[in-house]
This record gives structure tokens, C-alpha cells and sequence, in this order.
């Protein structure tokens, strides 16, 4: 049986490869307990640095398998969306908190929670053919797997009401301009080569750091001024206790290149 999602490691970068491209992708329950499992095992993985959420084939995923959803929807006194609570939304809760970087790399479609994986992620890399479709009013949805938290933070309010309610595709070109997408490369077969290559850079950087930053800009994009400070002053106080900061300090002093472990 092949399995659904694809867990390879280089050095400190994983990644992680949805593996339905028959299906582009789709995300049926067996590939969602695979990535909410593995993102879970990951959080506490001292070995690893930084993550890759990829997609095998041409498309990085098409969102819900909605044949499997059909089923559901058949099935007498089942909860057609109970999936939301048992799966989107711990992927989505590990995805945006994960301690360390998370690189997309978006290559082809990126449809309704496909797209709203790929809008977690701390940075985007998109070629030519990528595209974001927020697909769910397209089936009388409204918006899942935190795009209603993401998407405004990338597009502004305004924007995020026109994407989702009009649910109109945006090309490569267009989601650059929006910051959807982080970098646009010129060629589809790069996409994923330069997604890794920034997480190998991110993977050799101080982690520990960039963890914190994750958290405070959690805290600062929605809270008061004083939660920011607050929030600052815990993620300085974890920072600078490490063995990284100090090493830092000291090679910046000595004119000598910076090494980081992530501790």
C-alpha cells in the first residue's frame, strides 16, 4: 500500500510530501492522521530544524477528498464535518505553532484546505503554474484549517472576504503581488529544490530564536501593545539563556562567523 504522506530527512530538514497524485493530492483521512501524527512527532524532534510541506505530481493538494466526503454525507447520522475538529484543526494548531521553520513549496494547484496548509507555512515558494483556489464557498463551506486566521494576516480583511466568498482562482504572478506567495521562481521544477535550500538555510540558523519569533508575532498581529511587550520579554528571556545567543554575541565581538546548534 502506498503511503500517504512521505517523511524523508536531510541533515536537520524534513519533509514532509502529500502522496495522492492521483487523487491531486486530496486530503482523505488517512493522509490527515498521517500529517497531524507526524506533525506532533516533529514538535518535540530536537533533530529536526525545519520542515517542507510539499505535494508529489502537479499539484500541491486539491483540499478535501470530496468523494470520500460524499460518503459521509450519505452516511445516516454521521457528522458530515466532523473531520474540521478531529483533523484541520490539530493539523492547522501544529502547523502555525510548530518551534521551528516551515517552508511550502507550492508547486501547481493549492485548492480550499490545500491552500490553507500552504498559508501556515512561514514561507511560500511558487513557480509559474501554482495557483490558490479558496474553494469552499464553491460547495457551500465556509472557510477551514485556520484560513479565517491566516489569510486576512496575509491579505488584509478586505482581500480575504473577496477570496473566499468569490472563491476565484489566483495565478502564480497575482498571489506573489498579494504575499501569498513568499518567493515565485521562474521554473515549476525549482519549486521544490529552492523550498528545500531555504529550509537547509533556515535548519543551520538559530532555531531556538525563531521559534520564539513564531509566537510573538502570534501574540502581536491580534493583541494590545502591552501582551506584545509581554510577549517579547518571555521570548528574549528563552533566547537569551542560549547557548546560541551567547556564541553569537561573542563571534559578532570577535569578527568571526556565527555557528548555531538550535539549543
Amino acid at each position: 500500500m502506498t503511503e500517504p504522506l512521505l517523511v524523508d530527512r536531510t541533515d536537520a530538514v524534513v519533509t514532509l510530501t502529500l502522496n495522492r497524485p492521483d487523487a491531486m493530492n486530496a486530503l482523505d483521512v488517512a493522509l490527515k492522521e498521517a500529517l497531524r501524527d507526524t506533525l506532533a512527532e516533529l514538535e518535540t524532534d530536537r533533530s529536526c530544524r525545519a520542515v517542507v510541506l510539499a505535494g508529489t505530481g502537479g499539484s500541491f493538494s486539491a483540499g478535501q477528498d470530496l468523494r470520500e466526503h460524499v460518503t459521509t454525507l450519505e452516511s445516516s447520522g454521521a457528522d458530515p464535518l466532523a473531520t474540521v475538529r478531529a483533523h484541520y484543526n490539530p493539523i492547522a494548531a501544529r502547523l502555525a505553532n510548530l518551534p521551528k521553520p516551515v517552508v511550502a513549496a507550492v508547486h501547481g494547484m493549492a485548492a480550499g484546505a490545500g491552500a490553507s496548509l500552504a498559508f501556515l507555512a512561514d514561507f511560500r515558494i511558487g513557480g509559474p503554474k501554482t495557483s490558490f483556489l479558496m474553494a469552499f464557498a464553491r460547495v457551500g463551506l465556509a472557510a477551514d484549517t485556520g484560513a479565517s486566521w491566516s489569510l486576512p494576516r496575509l491579505v488584509g480583511h478586505a482581500k480575504a472576504v473577496e477570496l473566499l466568498m468569490l472563491a476565484e482562482p489566483v495565478r502564480a504572478e497575482e498571489a506573489h503581488r498579494l504575499g501569498l506567495l513568499t518567493r515565485l521562481v521562474d521554473d515549476d521544477e525549482q519549486v521544490l529544490p529552492t523550498a528545500q535550500e531555504l529550509a537547509a538555510r533556515l535548519a543551520a540558523g538559530p532555531t531556538v530564536a525563531y521559534g520564539a519569533i513564531k509566537r510573538q508575532l502570534s501574540v502581536g498581529d491580534a493583541g494590545t501593545l502591552s501582551e506584545a511587550l509581554a510577549a517579547e520579554a518571555q521570548a528574549q528571556s528563552i533566547c537569551g539563556a542560549t547557548a546560541d545567543h551567547r556564541a553569537a554575541t561573542f563571534a559578532f565581538v570577535n569578527k568571526e562567523k556565527a555557528t548555531f546548534q538550535g539549543r
